[in-house]
């Protein structure tokens, strides 16, 4: 039996190092998925909004006229993977974004699959890279080459790569098109260049959503 002065102890070396790293579980949370927004956001049967980590799909039109390429299909794996099963919710360093919704790896509770790396691997998203919330960046990176090089999903269409070169952002991970106000702004020590699209998206960064530099053929 622990004495009271141990008691003491490990109440104080609870709170230095926070509830997560002593009892990892409650960095995780299993619930329901009563419904599937699109290809990486959910509804959970208790009323909470997922966003998936790491990666982002294509976006359906609200209009329904003109939806990205491989939305639908995006959101028709999401549906058929996920809808009306129980999910296990494993967090990153921040549980939730600026909208209110949580920030997860979603992993399938019977199969143990993770769902963030499903879309990845069929093409069906790309990698969506997002201090500080990095601990799959690397598992992401070559899961997303692997389909790259397959030619699946959103890759199997080239892109247009419509200027001579494109400005990427060390620190937040995205691209630009070189008149792009906020490639302007990038500071040299963070600046990288890339020749195309492809290769950008090889290295895990994302298309600037004002610039809109990754458009296909």
């Amino acid at each position: 039996m622990l004495s009271k002065k141990n008691i003491f102890l490990f109440i104080i070396l609870s709170l230095i190092l926070g509830l997560k790293t002593v009892f990892p579980f409650f960095n995780e949370k299993i619930a329901k998925v009563r419904f599937v927004y699109d290809g990486d956001t959910i509804l959970l049967s208790n009323g909470e909004k997922v966003r998936y980590l790491g990666i982002d799909a294509p976006e359906l039109d609200p209009e329904g006229k003109r939806h990205q390429f491989m939305a639908l299909e995006a959101m028709k794996f999401n549906i058929k993977m996920v809808k009306g099963k129980l999910v296990r919710l494993e967090f990153d360093r921040e549980r939730r974004d600026r909208y209110g919704r949580l920030l997860a790896y979603v992993y399938l509770v019977k199969t143990g699959q993770m769902i963030n790396a499903l879309l990845l691997k069929k093409g069906l998203a790309h990698v969506l890279l997002k201090e500080p919330n990095l601990k799959y960046k690397r598992l992401f990176i070559e899961i997303q080459r692997e389909a790259m090089k397959n030619r699946l999903g959103i890759w199997s269409k080239p892109f247009k790569n419509e200027e001579k070169y494109y400005i990427g952002n060390k620190r937040s991970f995205i691209f630009h098109r070189p008149d792009c106000n906020f490639g302007k702004r990038i500071k040299p020590t963070n600046k990288v260049i890339f020749k195309d699209c492809y290769q950008a998206f090889w290295e895990g960064y994302s298309p600037c959503r004002r610039c809109k530099p990754a458009t296909y053929r």
